[in-house]
């Protein structure tokens, strides 16, 4: 039910990016993302609604065509199956929280050279 920070280890997913699963049960995950200036988290979809929450830097999101910039402080979500992509313009840190589904949890579970993203 309750998780030390401390206790929890990030996985790299792609260079410059890395993953911490901070929480998850059968009904929600909260995942948090470190990525590094200049790093590109590639194109990809969710099957559910996230909701995230920018705790330090700064980011650019193209989603559905469009281009938006958040700064620490700023909150936003997406809705399943947006494809969209993540640039880092400063070093930054993501909270992110959506429901789970059975397959997302094996998704998440994936090592760094997978090129499945949730």
């Amino acid at each position: 039910m309750y998780n030390s920070h401390h206790q929890l280890v990030y996985n790299q997913i792609v260079d410059g990016i890395k993953i911490k699963l901070m929480k998850k049960d059968e009904s929600a995950v909260m995942t948090e993302f470190e990525l590094q200036k200049g790093t590109i988290l590639p194109e990809h979809i969710h099957t559910k609604d996230i909701s995230a929450y920018l705790l330090k830097g700064k980011i650019r999101i193209i989603a559905d065509g469009l281009a938006s910039e958040f700064v620490q402080g700023d909150s936003w979500c997406i809705k399943k199956n947006i494809c969209h992509t993540t640039e880092a313009l400063e070093d930054a840190l993501v909270l992110e929280v959506s429901e789970l589904e059975s397959e997302e949890i094996k998704k998440l579970q994936l090592t760094a050279d997978s090129e499945v993203f949730v």
